[in-house]
Formats: structure tokens, C-alpha cells, sequence
């Protein structure tokens, strides 16, 4: 295998949560994607001692003048010569809008350079039916929506921006089709799509993805992969982390395109056959072996970690307590030492046309 970065000289600014301690947010991204070759400067929107899923933390948000100061400073020094952006968790309303205005800079910066500037969005706003931020959040996201290259919305937060509720592959080609229109968001990868069709087994998952055509249609493709029993935090972030640089790797192979307002395929490019297509083959290749080697280190982790907790003398609630903080811990997505599935991952599953 070739151990050459897959990108060219990309640097990325990177915003997005970060803990001391796991691996969620910033701190999956800005290692995926260093490991890929990217030169990354990341700006923390929170930084908190672990991640929520423990049920307890410590630590702060930023606050939206705090995020335009850093912004103001990068600038100042003239480090603000980005190609791509990444954007995830942003706490709060105000903070949303904080940046949105460094994005918009950024493409006026490059206006008379197309395709030289590329957003990947993740609308970091709910799941499973419940918003996790304030809802002054959701209509500034709305907002945001008509700068961004590729969007990265679960479900419910396509839900969210379409107005559309998905119940199957129909009313989820529409919502698709509804943010094209809506938006004019030249790619959107749903990244966790639960439905019940013919070819999408009980025990799977898919993501449905499109890059727009000229007049704004859909063009949807969809990739089904085995589910993995087990919760993992950061898996949002891995993926979006992952499909900014695969996606920049997909264009840099189409002749041309690189120098593409918002890198959009012609018209006559089969759904199968786009870049965008291309790159979450590869995202979910990654994904596919992170996972399931943490998943078999976590059920070794797990069996001494029961055996322990149940000979200390401690009370029952002392012990649900433990086995909830030291389960948190196991679940963590193993990066580190797993790298190489980062790099050069096994493709096993292939887009189809929806």
C-alpha cells in the first residue's frame, strides 16, 4: 500500500467541539485528517473535560465574539489562507452566525478562484426526533445553508431543513430534492438513514447522498452496510472529518474539476459515478474497520471491567455508576492505533443509484 497523503497541500479550518479526554469532535477530526495528509488549524467551540455520553463533565463554551476574536487573530497573521473548511458542533445561535460570517469571508476571498475554497457543513442540531440545541439555532442554520459546498444532516436534521418527515425512499428523495431547491447546496450526504426497503436488512444502515445537476435536481445514490450492535460516540464527526478529505481526493482525480464552482459534476455524470459517490465508498471503508475493532476491544475491555466492578464492596448504585463511566470510556473510537484503516481502507460497499 502506498503510504503517500491522498490530497495535495490542503490546509482546512476545522471548528468543531474538543475534549481533554476521548475522542469526539475536533479531536477525531484534526487527527483524521492530519493523518490524511491535511495540514489542519483547528478552532474549539467548547472545551470540556469529556464528552456528554458520560453524563457528567466539566469545562466551557465559546462564546461568538470569543470565535470572531481567534478569527481576528488568524487574519492579523495572515493565517487565514484556507482551502477547505469543516465545520460540527457550534454552541448556540450567536455562535452559528460567528461562523457563518468566517465562511462567507473565505469565499469572497476566493470568488475569483472557482472551486479553490470548499465548506463541508455538518447542521449539528438533533437526532432520533429531539434537538440537542436551542431552536433560535435551527433557523440560523437555515440561513448558513446557501454558502455551503456539502452538508452533512442525520435524518432528522434533513428533516429539519426540508420540511419534509422521511417515512421512506420516497419522501427521503424529496427532501433531498427540496434542500437542492431550497438552498442551492450543491451536496448532501444523509448520513444515517434508517428505513424499512426491500434491500436495507433489519441489521443495516445506509447513507443516501447527490450532487445537484445544473437546474438544481437531484442526482441520489445510496450505500447499505452491516450495523454494528454498539454505541459509539464521534462516529459524526469521524465521517465528516473523512469526507472532506476523500471528497477532495475524488476531485482532484476528475480533470477539470478542481476549478469547478463548488466542485459540481456535469450533467451527464451517473449518481454512482460522482465524486461525492466515490468518497463516501471510502468514508464508510474507514468507518466499517474503525468500528468494529473498537467494538472487539471494547467487549475484552468490558468482561475485565465487569469482573472488577462486581468484587469491590460498594453499593449497587455506586457500581451502575462505574460500569455507565467505564463502558463511556470503552466505546471510544480507537484512532490511534488503527491509522492504517484511516489510510487505506478495504472497500466493500458500493453506491447504487436510488
Amino acid at each position: 500500500m502506498s503510504s503517500e497523503p491522498p490530497v495535495p497541500e490542503t490546509r482546512v479550518l476545522a471548528v468543531a467541539s474538543h475534549v481533554v479526554s476521548g475522542n469526539v469532535g475536533n479531536k477525531i477530526a484534526v487527527f483524521a485528517m492530519q493523518s490524511l495528509g491535511c495540514d489542519v488549524a483547528a478552532l474549539n467551540t467548547v472545551q470540556f473535560s469529556n464528552h456528554t455520553g458520560y453524563k457528567q463533565w466539566t469545562g466551557t463554551r465559546v462564546s461568538a465574539q470569543e470565535i470572531t476574536d481567534l478569527w481576528t487573530g488568524l487574519k492579523q497573521s495572515y493565517l487565514d489562507d484556507f482551502d477547505m473548511m469543516l465545520t460540527g458542533y457550534i454552541p448556540g445561535a450567536e455562535a452559528v452566525k460567528a461562523v457563518g460570517q468566517i465562511a462567507e469571508e473565505l469565499k469572497a476571498k476566493m470568488q475569483s478562484k472557482p472551486g479553490s475554497f470548499f465548506w463541508v457543513l455538518d447542521p449539528v442540531m438533533g437526532d432520533n426526533g429531539n434537538l440537542y440545541v436551542a431552536k433560535d439555532v435551527v433557523p440560523e442554520y437555515k440561513k448558513l445553508m446557501g454558502s455551503a459546498d456539502l452538508i452533512l444532516p442525520n435524518q432528522f436534521e434533513a428533516e429539519l431543513l426540508s420540511d419534509v418527515k422521511i417515512v421512506d425512499m420516497k419522501s427521503l428523495e424529496e427532501a433531498i430534492e427540496t434542500i437542492h431547491q431550497r438552498y442551492g447546496i450543491p451536496h448532501i450526504i444523509i448520513t444515517s438513514v434508517t428505513l424499512t426497503h426491500p434491500d436495507h436488512p433489519i441489521t443495516s444502515l445506509s447513507v443516501v447522498g447527490s450532487t445537484m445537476t445544473s437546474d438544481r435536481r437531484a442526482r441520489p445514490f445510496k450505500i447499505v452496510f452491516p450495523a454494528i450492535d454498539a454505541y459509539f460516540s464521534g462516529t459524526g464527526d469521524m465521517f465528516s472529518a473523512l469526507a472532506l478529505v476523500r471528497m477532495r481526493e475524488a476531485i482532484m482525480a476528475a480533470p477539470g474539476l478542481s476549478q469547478t464552482p463548488s466542485w459540481v459534476s456535469s450533467d451527464d455524470v451517473a449518481p454512482t459515478d460522482l465524486p461525492l459517490a466515490k468518497a463516501a465508498e471510502k468514508v464508510l471503508a474507514s468507518m466499517n474497520e474503525v468500528l468494529h475493532k473498537t467494538s472487539r476491544q471494547m467487549e475484552q475491555e468490558m468482561v475485565r471491567v465487569k469482573a472488577e466492578i462486581e468484587g469491590l464492596d460498594i453499593g449497587q448504585e455506586e457500581k451502575a455508576k462505574r460500569l455507565h463511566l467505564l463502558q463511556s470510556r470503552a466505546n471510544e473510537l480507537r484512532l490511534v492505533r488503527n491509522v492504517e484503516s484511516l489510510r487505506n481502507p478495504n472497500v466493500e460497499f458500493r453506491a447504487k443509484k436510488v
